[in-house]
């Protein structure tokens, strides 16, 4: 079968992998000169299997007015004159009760444990130079409260199989010694050693060469931004270009991001994807010892940390702004004010490679996968924060989809109208 997948970020490219791997024949296409250009580029590069909570959960409630009115708080809402963002908001902010938080979280950890027995399975990709590695993942609670509803969610995610540890003050600095700076607010936290990290821009570099040898039937289409979705009735007759070019094929697969909401619209498909904006930083190591080994989370301030090699990747915030990829200074300097506080030796913070891409978030923080509503287009898209966790998880459901297997996951856990 001949298909045209829509999108090069990691969700695409596993995508076009796995569909490859079946034997179809693929166009990859995607508006930038390169692959992972978007929201894959320099993420959180954390591969949190059994930590995949949605950010609509009822704390979100008690933490609504400083969200609204702070002014450095990891979460900040910009109001535009988008009604869609409103729309968004009600649907997401109705998400944030427990029983949904908790039915959100059962589906997440299935695709995620999936996605992580595709990946440990992929011969061809574990070849990849990607900074892969099992590093173990530490989330520092900073509060009695904080770590008490840790305990609750780790109690609950072990009768689905997670392996979690609650840790006090002194075993975290244990597992990991380059806490000590922040010794004095750490009441706890929880350590799962079998987490992962890598480089997805990396790994998207890797599954470009893997695919592009001259019998691996799969094409790769830069610089080419796609106007609109062409549909007749049930299906849809191409893709077509900026430049006027219509790519035909005999299926469909869109995985194009944050953009997936402008191009489902050209199809008559009202998708609820929106834009929640991230900074990261890649810093170069200087000081072996004050640097994590385990991927940290800081719960206080809402970032990541995660050792890629010979560099460290930051990441946080989560800005409700729109369409908007420019790096704000005020958002940066906190961002880097909170990492420089946290290891303050593990660089010089002479050099740092900053920058933003927008997660394409769903309301209850759901992916969308498989049926769309038109016969030869399936989709791929809404994995906000966890589109590096959860890629080749749904890789394996849009495979399955095309080639007519049972679906690895139930179907409806992650239909449309589930989002």
């Amino acid at each position: 079968m001949n298909i045209v997948v829509i999108g090069s970020g990691v969700v695409g490219m596993t995508t076009a992998w796995r569909l490859a791997r079946d034997g179809h024949s693929v166009t990859v296409v995607d508006r930038a000169p390169t692959t992972a250009q978007g929201a894959s580029h320099a993420n959180g590069a954390q591969l949190s299997y059994s930590y995949v909570a949605p950010l609509a959960n009822p704390g979100v409630w008690f933490d609504l007015p400083k969200y609204l009115f702070g002014r450095n708080t990891p979460m900040r809402f910009r109001p535009t004159f988008d009604l869609f963002q409103y729309r968004w908001l009600l649907k997401f902010m109705a998400a944030c009760t427990r029983e949904q938080a908790l039915a959100t979280t059962d589906r997440l950890l299935r695709l995620a444990y999936l996605s992580r027995d595709v990946l440990h399975g992929a011969a061809d990709i574990r070849g990849l130079d990607f900074t892969w590695s099992k590093a173990g993942k530490l989330v520092v609670q900073g509060s009695a409260a904080g770590l008490d509803a840790a305990r609750a969610q780790v109690e609950y995610q072990s009768q689905r199989g997670s392996v979690q540890q609650v840790l006090d003050r002194e075993s975290c600095l244990k597992v990991e010694p380059a806490l000590k700076s922040i010794a004095h607010r750490i009441v706890g936290g929880v350590y799962t050693p079998d987490e992962e990290a890598a480089d997805p821009y990396r790994l998207c570099q890797g599954i470009e060469g893997l695919l592009s040898g001259d019998n691996s039937g799969v094409k790769f289409v830069y610089g080419a931004k796609v106007r609109r979705l062409l549909r007749s009735g049930r299906r849809l007759l191409g893709v077509e270009t900026a430049s006027g070019d219509v790519l035909e094929a005999d299926a469909y697969v869109l995985a194009a991001g944050v953009a997936s909401r402008r191009l489902g619209l050209t199809a008559g498909l009202d998708l609820p994807i929106y834009p929640i904006k991230g900074y990261s930083l890649s810093l170069p190591i200087a000081n072996d010892a004050a640097t994590p080994r385990v991927s940290i989370t800081d719960t206080d301030y809402k970032i990541v940390y995660a050792r890629l090699g010979e560099k460290l990747r930051v990441a946080g915030m989560a800005d409700i702004v729109g369409i908007d990829d420019s790096i704000d200074p005020r958002r940066l300097g906190q961002l880097v004010a909170q990492a420089r506080e946290t290891f303050p030796q593990a660089t010089t913070w002479q050099q740092m490679e900053p920058w933003t891409g927008l997660r394409p978030a769903t309301p209850k923080g759901l992916p969308i996968l498989n049926t769309s509503g038109i016969d030869n287009l399936l989709l791929n898209v809404g994995h906000g924060a966890l589109g590096f966790t959860l890629a080749f998880g749904s890789a394996e459901v849009i495979a399955a989809a095309v080639s007519g297997r049972p679906a690895p996951v139930p179907e409806n856990d992650f239909a449309l109208s589930a989002a």
